[in-house]
């Protein structure tokens, strides 16, 4: 599904590095959607912004590993906050660890990105969340599609 180009989508990033976020930017920019970003770089920090926007954002792209409370302890967070609790959110983590994912999914994920190395399989992954229509996805997806595995 494309966004056309009069629909801005808003998209919260947290996460606590700084050249991540930065490459986040830059794969926006490189991307033929109207993208509106709003970023965080701890999980308090997160929620606070969450919890004050006029309207949630689209999608939450939520780091693990994070300093204050971590992308884990935000998770649940909004999954237990009757107001947070429909964002779609889409762990983005360099952690592959089974353990760690299956926490994700059963604190309500919506599907696992293991951040990528390059800019090209990053861009993949952020043009792949993009297309989903998160409006009609909102619940999780079965386990074995929960972790994105691109070619």
């Amino acid at each position: 599904m494309n966004i056309p180009e009069f629909h801005s989508t808003h998209i919260f990033v947290a996460d606590d590095d700084e050249d991540d976020r930065l490459f986040f930017q830059e794969v926006i920019k490189e991307l033929p959607y109207l993208v509106h970003l709003t970023m965080a770089k701890d999980g308090e920090e997160t929620i606070k912004a969450l919890n004050n926007l006029p309207q949630l954002p689209d999608l939450l792209f939520l780091d693990l590993n994070m300093p204050i409370k971590n992308g884990l302890e935000c998770l649940k967070e909004i999954k237990h906050d009757k107001n947070l609790r429909i964002l779609p959110v889409i762990i983005f983590s360099t952690s592959s660890f089974p353990k760690t994912i299956n926490q994700a999914y059963d604190a309500g994920a919506h599907l696992y990105i293991r951040k990528p190395n390059d800019f090209l399989s990053f861009r993949k992954s952020i043009q792949y969340v993009l297309s989903v229509n998160w409006k009609e996805n909102l619940g999780q997806p079965p386990k074995e599609e929960f972790v994105l595995q691109l070619p």
